[in-house]
């Protein structure tokens, strides 16, 4: 197949993924058409999974047959995600096999309603990882204060970890440290640490989407032509460069004494994950947040949408 835009991403060391599943694409071609075209990672997390489930038939005959079972609806629904999530994990498994475990994950997320609870996490986080039994799964887990210490235990137990809804620099620091403090245990107590694998979500489009009305309230009220001006040429650019401020974060947290004893031991930098990369503000370009975060060590998960007017 000819080299699309993607496989340029992936030149510059930047790791295209698909921020959306479902079951049809994996049945269906889809997927494989997309892994063609460069994709080579899926993040998922329950509203994608609604959308899924109560956007089209491909679900049906399962849930009648579970209800038939007597399956509550909780049970329903990790059954099919985790059906979805170990297909997919399936698929890329010939990505991560070629590029040497840097790609080719599928993400699952803890349920939202663990998001302030550290044990409840570790347990459901376990609990998935024990299910699916693939290397190529991350487990994404919530940068709250309860999820700190709980992504440190998951890393440690040599689980991969998808930290979500990261947002400001603060919180990064903390994700950053709670994956080189896991790194260090595996590693004072002898254990493997070549192959674990972690990625740390930072969300894009929100930011603007918030810092915009902020802009907005500001320009309805000011009279002054120069300063209107002004305030008008920074709407669309504080989520940017809030995301430079973390990518310089990483460069300087991945570097060093403290950094080269775990790469010695084989440890992987944990990599920027560029997240809600769609534009919200139809007056801004639709690949605005793809063109703008290009860089090494870095992944960009994108809806479908997104990745056609990339490519």
């Amino acid at each position: 197949m000819a080299k699309t835009n993607l496989h340029r991403l992936a030149d510059m060391g930047q790791s295209p993924w698909l921020d959306n599943i479902r079951r049809s694409w994996l049945t269906g071609g889809e997927m494989q058409r997309l892994i063609d075209q460069g994709i080579v990672g899926v993040t998922a997390n329950p509203t994608i999974f609604e959308k899924a489930i109560s956007g089209s038939t491909d679900y049906d005959a399962a849930i009648e047959e579970m209800v038939r079972a007597g399956k509550s609806g909780e049970e329903i629904y990790k059954a099919l995600i985790v059906g979805d999530i170990g297909d997919a994990a399936d698929l890329f498994r010939q990505v991560y096999d070629r590029t040497d475990a840097r790609d080719g994950y599928i993400s699952i997320e803890v349920a939202p309603n663990l998001a302030h609870d550290t044990q409840g996490t570790i347990k459901e986080a376990q609990d998935f990882w024990d299910t699916l039994k693939r290397p190529n799964i991350f487990v994404k887990v919530p940068a709250t204060k309860e999820g700190i210490p709980a992504i440190e235990e998951l890393l440690y137990r040599g689980i991969n970890v998808n930290i979500t809804l990261i947002f400001g620099v603060d919180v990064y620091r903390d994700v950053m440290e709670a994956y080189l403090s896991a790194l260090e245990r595996r590693v004072n107590e002898g254990k493997d640490v070549s192959r674990l694998a972690s990625v740390a979500s930072f969300f894009v489009s929100r930011v603007d989407t918030k810092a915009d009305k902020m802009l907005q309230a500001q320009l309805d009220k000011e009279q002054d032509p120069e300063r209107k001006a002004l305030i008008k040429s920074l709407r669309g650019t504080t989520a940017i460069n809030n995301s430079k401020m973390a990518y310089q974060e990483f460069l300087n947290t991945f570097k060093g004494e403290r950094w080269e004893r775990l790469k010695a031991k084989g440890a992987r930098v944990q990599r920027p994950l560029w997240a809600s990369t769609s534009t919200k503000n139809p007056e801004y370009r639709d690949v605005l947040y793809i063109e703008e975060l290009i860089g090494p060590d870095t992944v960009n998960t994108m809806p479908e949408a997104t990745i056609e007017a990339f490519i």
